[in-house]
Protein backbone atom coordinates (compact mmCIF):
# COMPACT_ATOMS: atom_id res chain seq x y z
CA UNK A 1 0.00 0.00 0.00
CA UNK A 2 1.40 3.33 -1.06
CA UNK A 3 2.40 5.60 1.99
CA UNK A 4 0.52 9.41 1.79
CA UNK A 5 3.43 12.15 2.25
CA UNK A 6 1.79 15.46 3.98
CA UNK A 7 4.02 18.40 4.04
CA UNK A 8 4.43 19.66 7.99
CA UNK A 9 1.47 22.27 8.27
CA UNK A 10 -0.47 21.29 4.86
CA UNK A 11 -3.72 22.65 4.78
CA UNK A 12 -6.32 19.72 5.02
CA UNK A 13 -10.23 20.23 4.83
CA UNK A 14 -13.10 19.30 6.84
CA UNK A 15 -17.03 18.62 5.30
CA UNK A 16 -19.03 21.76 6.16
CA UNK A 17 -22.37 21.62 8.05
CA UNK A 18 -23.42 24.46 6.32
CA UNK A 19 -24.12 24.74 2.07
CA UNK A 20 -24.29 28.76 2.21
CA UNK A 21 -22.28 31.59 3.89
CA UNK A 22 -23.83 35.35 4.77
CA UNK A 23 -21.70 37.48 5.87
CA UNK A 24 -23.02 40.47 7.87
CA UNK A 25 -21.47 43.98 9.46
CA UNK A 26 -21.95 44.38 12.85
CA UNK A 27 -21.76 47.87 12.84
CA UNK A 28 -24.30 48.21 10.30
CA UNK A 29 -26.73 46.13 12.38
CA UNK A 30 -26.03 48.13 15.35
CA UNK A 31 -26.73 51.31 13.69
CA UNK A 32 -30.50 50.31 12.80
CA UNK A 33 -31.19 49.30 16.61
CA UNK A 34 -30.12 45.39 15.53
CA UNK A 35 -28.10 43.57 18.03
CA UNK A 36 -25.70 40.84 16.68
CA UNK A 37 -28.00 37.77 17.28
CA UNK A 38 -31.41 39.35 16.30
CA UNK A 39 -29.62 39.87 12.77
CA UNK A 40 -27.86 36.49 12.57
CA UNK A 41 -30.92 34.73 13.90
CA UNK A 42 -33.34 37.43 11.05
CA UNK A 43 -31.22 36.25 8.07
CA UNK A 44 -31.10 32.52 9.15
CA UNK A 45 -34.78 32.53 9.61
CA UNK A 46 -35.86 34.44 6.40
CA UNK A 47 -33.32 31.97 4.46
CA UNK A 48 -34.79 28.83 6.42
CA UNK A 49 -38.44 30.29 5.00
CA UNK A 50 -36.86 30.78 1.37
CA UNK A 51 -35.64 27.65 1.46
CA UNK A 52 -36.19 24.85 4.16
CA UNK A 53 -33.45 22.59 2.49
CA UNK A 54 -31.08 24.59 2.14
CA UNK A 55 -28.58 25.17 5.54
CA UNK A 56 -26.99 29.01 5.95
CA UNK A 57 -24.25 29.87 8.29
CA UNK A 58 -24.53 33.80 9.07
CA UNK A 59 -21.84 35.04 10.09
CA UNK A 60 -21.85 38.55 11.23
CA UNK A 61 -18.52 40.29 11.46
CA UNK A 62 -16.80 43.95 11.70
CA UNK A 63 -17.48 46.34 9.29
CA UNK A 64 -17.81 45.55 5.89
CA UNK A 65 -16.22 49.23 4.23
CA UNK A 66 -19.51 50.95 3.13
CA UNK A 67 -21.70 52.40 6.20
CA UNK A 68 -24.68 52.75 4.55
CA UNK A 69 -27.55 54.91 6.14
CA UNK A 70 -30.49 52.40 6.51
CA UNK A 71 -28.96 49.70 5.31
CA UNK A 72 -27.20 46.54 6.41
CA UNK A 73 -23.86 45.55 4.43
CA UNK A 74 -23.36 42.07 4.12
CA UNK A 75 -22.08 39.57 1.74
CA UNK A 76 -21.98 36.19 0.34
CA UNK A 77 -19.79 33.63 -2.14
CA UNK A 78 -21.48 35.22 -4.99
CA UNK A 79 -21.01 38.67 -4.14
CA UNK A 80 -17.99 38.12 -3.51
CA UNK A 81 -16.75 36.91 -6.46
CA UNK A 82 -17.75 39.56 -8.61
CA UNK A 83 -16.57 42.14 -6.00
CA UNK A 84 -19.66 43.77 -4.73
CA UNK A 85 -21.30 44.03 -1.43
CA UNK A 86 -25.23 43.69 -0.84
CA UNK A 87 -26.81 46.44 0.88
CA UNK A 88 -30.09 45.11 2.43
CA UNK A 89 -32.61 46.72 3.69
CA UNK A 90 -33.98 45.14 7.40
CA UNK A 91 -37.23 45.06 6.67
CA UNK A 92 -36.45 42.50 3.25
CA UNK A 93 -39.30 39.74 3.13
CA UNK A 94 -37.82 35.69 2.56
CA UNK A 95 -39.23 36.01 -0.97
CA UNK A 96 -36.27 38.96 -1.56
CA UNK A 97 -33.67 37.22 0.26
CA UNK A 98 -34.17 33.84 -1.62
CA UNK A 99 -32.10 34.89 -5.13
CA UNK A 100 -29.65 36.43 -3.00
CA UNK A 101 -27.95 32.92 -2.31
CA UNK A 102 -26.90 31.18 -5.80
CA UNK A 103 -28.03 28.03 -6.94
CA UNK A 104 -25.23 25.84 -7.47
CA UNK A 105 -26.80 23.24 -9.99
CA UNK A 106 -28.28 21.72 -7.28
CA UNK A 107 -31.76 19.20 -8.60
CA UNK A 108 -35.52 20.57 -7.83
Amino acid sequence: MAEVVRAKGAPRTAKAPFSDIVVVCAKCAKRQGMGKREVGRGLKRAFKRAEPARKVKVVVTGCLGPCPKRLIAAATPASLAARRLLLLDPDLSPETLAPLLPDFGRKA
